[in-house]
């Protein structure tokens, strides 16, 4: 019953539902009048866990769609470039339903993550230049197969 506990325990820790809790603790003192936006935004945002799991589901399977239907349309330089970054986008927000956006971007800023965050937006901006400015149907291959090489560094830069 206690290895359950406990590891019943880790799972709310991994879905966020202890960090809201110790949030709620930590500004119920003198210190809730120098909370920033964000941390208001969290309090009124709460989501049980089942509409974590709903919202990360939505957005990880729209994001899956976005990129593979980029596929189809992958010799139209603009709407191929717009839509695979719409999608990876997308499903790299679904964590933020997981783990909450400010604990999100707080792991995306992590020294050991920085470089490979860095690499993985400009290689999407790089992306979006190429497809929408440079009309180059081989400068946004080559751009999109960086955000690839990119997106699994920084999915393995923690691991």
């Amino acid at each position: 019953m206690e290895k359950m506990n406990q590891a019943l325990e880790k799972m709310k820790m991994l879905v966020g539902m202890e960090v809201e809790e110790e949030d709620e603790e930590q500004t119920s003192g003198p210190s809730r009048d120098s909370s920033s936006f964000i941390d208001d935004f969290n309090r009124n945002c709460a989501l049980s866990s089942k509409q974590r799991l709903y919202g990360f589901a939505i957005c990880f399977v729209s994001g899956l769609a976005c990129t593979f239907l980029s596929m189809l349309v992958f010799f139209h330089p603009i709407k191929f470039g717009v839509t695979f970054t719409f999608g990876n986008l997308l499903a790299l927000g679904s964590t933020a339903f997981l783990i909450g956006p400010k604990r999100q971007v707080t792991m995306m800023l992590d020294p050991v993550r920085i470089y490979a965050t860095a690499l993985y937006l400009a290689s999407i901006i790089i992306a979006l230049f190429c497809a929408v400015y440079v009309h180059s149907k081989i400068l946004t291959l080559f751009a999109v197969i960086l955000e690839f090489g990119a997106l699994f560094w920084y999915v393995e830069s923690d691991a």
